[in-house]
């Protein structure tokens, strides 16, 4: 049976565009290319939505 929900859902056309900041293991944050937290570039977040990185999902299971 199929979950009615599926009859409406559609899946969202992302283009894949790499994200303008790289995850630190060291630091456990997202970095810009300067070296700044991610999270302190106000036009970034607001363009993005998010910054959030996988690698708690990797040892929290409630991520």
């Amino acid at each position: 049976m199929r979950p009615f929900v599926l009859n409406y859902a559609q899946r969202n056309a992302v283009p894949d565009i790499p994200a303008p900041y790289d995850y630190s293991s060291a630091l456990q944050l997202n970095l810009l290319p300067d070296g700044r937290p991610a999270i302190s570039d106000r036009a970034l977040l607001l363009s993005v939505g998010t910054t959030t990185s996988t690698a708690g999902s990797q040892t929290h299971f409630d991520d």
